[in-house]
């Protein structure tokens, strides 16, 4: 079918499909090291994807197993996937370690349950909620803040060398355990650390082939998933039951406590028919998983990759230094001041657009379809490669592979060619629920750290994306930090 229709792509083997090919890809992509200022890091995270637009152009179709996709690389397609309000197209099912790590919540469920779901969890997202939750984001970072000066000052060099990578991973947990939970890191740091241990098994097992039946069979990876799971499950619980056990005064008006008052609550509808606004305790579980997870990975790639790019164009930190500076002073941000720092906003979009943190958009048509020319038969996979759209020059010009933030200067929808064409968190009616939690914390915590320090990559560091679920730095990202008063 997609043949009579000019479409190509590698050949199909047996049950494996093409995943051998995208292993062997790259192990070989994974020993390439970049420039710092190389932000092309396609030939190492994505290889097969780039060969196969070489050989076969795009749009181009890929065998994931026994199951066939297409690769769209052109915006209008994607559009027509990522807008469709009638519920034409469904994500596809995510890989059994993937559904335990997340949950079936907002991100995974559909149709009526995500509608559902949805409206239950909005309210914790309204934007003066969020305005309440900056003096949370802002504790939790401040004890770091001056451990790093008490470890500068005490170095005869009066700097000190930070680890960000897992430092940011750590902070933003904190950050959305207090915020979403109202319970602190050292509650939520076991659910962090079990979800670390089934992010590295999804990763280790994303490529093999998932035959009819095999996620029932007791074998050693199987095991150690439903462990992890049960872990996750009965640690949640004790976050949930203190607030089941003080309903008296109310659940809370967190994410926590809102889900929990909707295991209770129903709506009339618009036009007189009862909607259901209730969640079972299952889908609670399941909606905590997926904000203890994407809550706080999201966030901590973004403030990873702000930092190494702020560390490689030290005149843009100095910029945003002066913002922050001149916008507030020696005060801590509230979010009033985070709306006025608008260079550090064009920072932020630009680093989600060159490392966005989500590699490939995953959908499937409920029924036959057109895309423009292309007709695609119900169930066949859709793969949405962002960082190959984000490097489009077509549509973001011929400096698509260069940091630039200016490109940002009259904001979203003037930033390219083609409008809403930044697809780091998604476009249309399933972008991410959280994007404006994301920005203004990491505005926040990068706000607090400009007003106190400058920083520059450490000597160690080794610049090489890697793709875990979320794209990260495979070793690390050293940095020295440097307090301003020295």
């Amino acid at each position: 079918m997609f043949r009579a229709q000019g479409v190509r792509g590698p050949p199909y083997r047996f049950l494996r499909g093409n995943n051998h090919d995208v292993r062997r890809m790259r192990a070989e992509g994974d020993a390439l090291r970049l420039d710092v200022r190389d932000h092309n890091y396609l030939p190492r995270v994505m290889p097969h994807f780039l060969t196969w637009k070489q050989q076969y152009g795009g749009p181009f179709l890929y065998w994931f197993g026994p199951q066939p996709r297409i690769c769209l690389l052109d915006y209008e397609s994607v559009r027509q996937v990522l807008f469709n309000k009638s519920g034409h197209f469904f994500k596809i099912d995510a890989h059994p370690t993937i559904l335990a790590l997340l949950g079936k919540g907002l991100v995974l469920v559909e149709g009526t349950d995500w509608v559902r779901h949805r409206r239950v969890v909005n309210p914790a997202f309204a934007m003066d909620k969020l305005k309440t939750m900056t003096t949370t984001m802002v504790s939790c970072a401040e004890p770091l803040i001056k451990e790093w000066e008490r470890l500068a000052s005490s170095n005869e060099s009066r700097e000190v060398e930070v680890e960000f990578s897992k430092l940011f991973q750590d902070l933003t947990a904190d950050i959305i355990s207090h915020t979403g939970f109202g319970s602190s890191y050292k509650q939520g740091k076991e659910v962090f650390h079990t979800q670390r241990q089934l992010l590295a098994l999804a990763v280790a097992t994303l490529l093999n082939v998932q035959l009819p039946g095999l996620k029932y069979l007791p074998t050693k990876n199987n095991r150690l998933k439903w462990m992890l799971d049960k872990k996750i499950k009965t640690m949640l619980m004790a976050i949930i039951q203190p607030r089941l056990a003080s309903n008296g005064g109310g659940y809370g008006d967190d994410l926590l406590g809102l889900m929990l008052e909707a295991c209770l609550t129903t709506e009339q509808g618009e036009k007189g028919d009862e909607l259901t606004l209730t969640l079972t305790m299952d889908e609670i579980i399941d909606e905590c998983k997926t904000f203890f997870f994407a809550g706080h990975e999201t966030t901590s790639r973004l403030l990873t990759w702000t930092m190494f790019l702020l560390s490689v164009y030290p005149e843009w930190q100095e910029r945003l230094r002066e913002e922050v500076l001149r916008e507030r002073g020696k005060e801590n941000p509230t979010a009033d001041m985070l709306n006025k720092f608008k260079e550090m906003t064009m920072v932020l979009l630009e680093t989600l657009r060159l490392y966005t943190p989500v590699m490939v958009m995953l959908r499937k048509p409920i029924s036959d379809i057109r895309l423009g020319s292309l007709s695609i038969p119900k169930g066949n996979g859709i793969a949405i490669p962002i960082p190959f759209l984000h490097r489009d020059k077509e549509v973001w010009g011929d400096n698509a592979n260069d940091f630039d933030p200016l490109r940002f200067e009259n904001g979203i929808t003037n930033a390219a060619k083609t409008p809403q064409a930044l697809l780091s968190f998604s476009i249309g009616p399933r972008s991410c629920i959280g994007q404006n939690f994301a920005m203004l914390e990491a505005k926040s915590v990068m706000a607090m750290i400009l007003k106190k320090f400058s920083f520059t990559l450490s000597s160690s560091y080794v610049h090489a994306p890697a793709d875990h679920i979320t794209l990260q730095p495979k070793f690390g990202l050293p940095i020295v930090l440097r307090p301003l008063d020295v």
